[in-house]
């Protein structure tokens, strides 16, 4: 008789996990989303509207033996998943892979897909219509958004706040100058180094005039701002003897094997885990690896599993579709073509369609 597996969360990781282990288990993803979220391309979604069919893939191919419920799990302990609808799914191995929440645009958190992409509409709306952007964070959100508005309406003025002294400092000081220097070429202001003394009386992505200025007393003039920070990992469903692995910040405890710290049956992968390093897709995907293999050895009988090991700092960070550069193991710092061609040009929406079995114009 087939181990049961249930996969809890859709997104990057557990999507790819619930694929890799459709052969070998009766795997069970839950996901209350009608379709899946590819937040990668969610900030070009917002400035393109022909680009924002793109972002969501239907589950209904994902899966050759196993099944997709849509629900959203309210209690996760060992061996038993509780669904929003009261239905209950017992399990043999457990995966958590619910992710993070993060402001709009960069992440979506409706579950209906005419809901989410109206909302995107009208954040493209409300951006055609303004002339000063004000984007509050110069991390890799922040700096891709601002990229991408630039490629759609170059006139536009666009300004990035952020109380830090530079931008992507867990980076080379090379990526950092190239991004600096293409930033510049985009007219994209940088105001760093001093916070703002109020935050704007707007709210994120509606349109009105508005002034601020920093403590080091910059002022700056907009009509319209986005959040770009605030990651909060999804974990308030654990219960039971997985309450107690819950860190303060949300994060879940692993270990190497990335099981959940005290229990062999139940793994995270993801922005959930306490797993030091930056918290991106391409770490959930190297996640899978390690948690799908460590799954399939315990349904053989085996007891050696894998251990995973954070990899080196590594980032491609676009500025529209022919902008932006890259920190690649091996490869050193690249400029914009290779980071074009690696992400930028369709920010990886065919690699999707391949994994959910559409193609993307049928997304």
């Amino acid at each position: 008789m087939s181990k049961k597996v249930v996969v809890v969360g859709g997104g990057y990781g557990g999507s790819a996990a619930a694929k890799a282990l459709d052969g070998v288990a009766d795997v069970v993803l839950v996901e209350p989303k009608e379709a899946f979220f590819h937040a990668v391309g969610a900030l070009r979604a917002a400035v393109d509207p022909d680009f924002l069919p793109r972002i969501f893939f239907p589950y209904d191919k994902l899966l050759t033996n196993g099944r997709v419920v849509r629900d959203r799990a309210v209690r996760v302990e060992p061996g038993r998943v509780t669904l929003a609808s009261g239905a209950e799914l017992a399990a043999d191995y457990i995966v958590l892979a619910t992710g993070s929440g993060y402001p709009f645009p960069a992440k979506n958190d409706l579950d209906d897909t005419a809901a989410a992409q109206q909302k995107y509409r009208e954040a493209q709306s409300n951006l055609h219509a303004a002339e000063h952007v004000v984007l509050l964070g110069a991390g890799p959100v922040g700096l891709e958004f601002a990229g991408e508005i630039k490629a759609v309406w170059p006139g536009k003025k666009v300004v990035i706040v952020d109380p830090v002294a530079d931008i992507l400092s867990e980076y080379d000081p090379e990526l950092r100058e190239e991004v600096r220097r293409q930033l510049g070429e985009l007219d994209i202001q940088l105001v760093l180094g001093s916070p703002l003394k109020e935050n704007p009386p707007t709210q994120p992505g509606e349109r009105g005039t508005f002034h601020i200025s920093t403590t080091a007393d910059v002022d700056i003039t907009a009509d319209i701002w986005f959040r770009c920070f605030g990651v909060v990992p999804q974990t308030g469903y654990l219960a039971g003897a997985l309450a107690d692995v819950r860190r303060p910040n949300g994060q879940v405890a692993v270990v190497e094997t990335l099981q959940v710290k005290g229990q062999d049956t139940v793994f995270a992968l993801g922005d959930i885990t306490d797993v030091a390093e930056p918290k991106q897709a391409s770490a959930a995907n190297r996640h899978v690896e390690v948690v799908a293999g460590n799954i399939k050895e315990l349904i053989e009988g085996k007891s050696e599993l894998a251990a995973y090991q954070p990899g080196p700092a590594a980032i491609i960070l676009p500025l529209g579709p022919t902008g932006g550069a890259a920190q690649l193991p091996g490869m050193g710092i690249a400029g914009p073509d290779v980071t074009s061609q690696y992400k930028g040009a369709d920010l990886l929406t065919g690699r999707l369609g391949q994994m959910f079995g559409v193609g993307v114009n049928d997304s």
